[in-house]
């Protein structure tokens, strides 16, 4: 059974969707990137994921579990997180107070999830008691998803990760995606790199004008002829 499934979701804002019909899985322990030009619904389709916007129609489901009416806070607690690309740490908090921020799934003592992740994540330990607002970018991203990961996730939704990262800094978090998705975890990227979406990912689908218009291993993504795929041309009108 996938980590994460959606059955022709179409969502949007007011009455005007956005999203149509789109019908994705994410398997645990892989990394699903979701590319496409802008305004192709790619931030859309996450939020509505993860309760910030509802859906027009369709089923989300984590695991076996629907969480399509389910209210946003609730989510979490079905195992599906979510890192919006901007504001995605508290800034004015230490970066060892965000994570225990990010414990509040679990009544547990976070102290011992806290390590956990210290390990995975070095460059955190050694600044665990810095403002996370004193942060580097690529660090402020680093920390809002150890964050996420405190509640022990079955998914993970990174909406643009790596955006205005170095390319330094962008090889580490894509480092990081993978790492953590051989964690028992799904990561669903949104991502408007290419090349690096293709590198890092085991499936991608692509999105045009808020459709799933394309979708496949990435080394078969890969293969085609992607210009052509965002500018709205059908893989059949592709010359073989």
């Amino acid at each position: 059974m996938p980590a994460l499934r959606t059955e022709a979701v179409t969502a949007g804002y007011g009455r005007s969707p956005i999203i149509h019909d789109i019908s994705v899985t994410a398997e645990l322990r892989s990394v699903t990137t979701i590319i496409g030009p802008n305004g192709a619904g790619k931030s859309t389709f996450a939020k509505t994921l993860v309760g910030i916007l509802k859906p027009m129609s369709g089923r989300i489901f984590v695991g076996d579990t629907e969480t399509t009416k389910l209210p946003g806070h609730e989510i979490p607690r079905r195992g599906l997180v979510y890192v919006p690309q901007n504001d995605n740490v508290f800034k004015r908090m230490s970066v060892r107070e965000n994570l225990e921020v990010g414990g509040f799934v679990s009544k547990a003592d976070p102290s011992e999830r806290i390590d956990e992740l210290f390990q995975i994540f070095p460059d955190l330990a050694k600044a665990k008691d810095k403002k996370a607002g004193f942060l580097s970018g690529g660090q402020q991203n680093l920390l809002a998803i150890a964050r996420a990961l405190m509640a022990k996730p079955t998914v993970i939704v990174l909406d643009e990760p790596t955006a205005g990262l170095s390319p330094a800094y962008t090889s580490v978090v894509w480092e990081q995606i993978e790492r953590i998705s051989q964690l028992d975890t799904a990561a669903l990227v949104v991502e408007q790199n290419v090349e690096r979406a293709l590198k890092h990912s085991n499936y991608v689908h692509i999105f045009v004008a808020g459709r799933s218009h394309v979708h496949g291993p990435a080394e078969e993504i890969a293969a085609l002829d992607l210009p052509s795929i965002f500018l709205g041309r059908s893989v059949a009108d592709q010359p073989a």
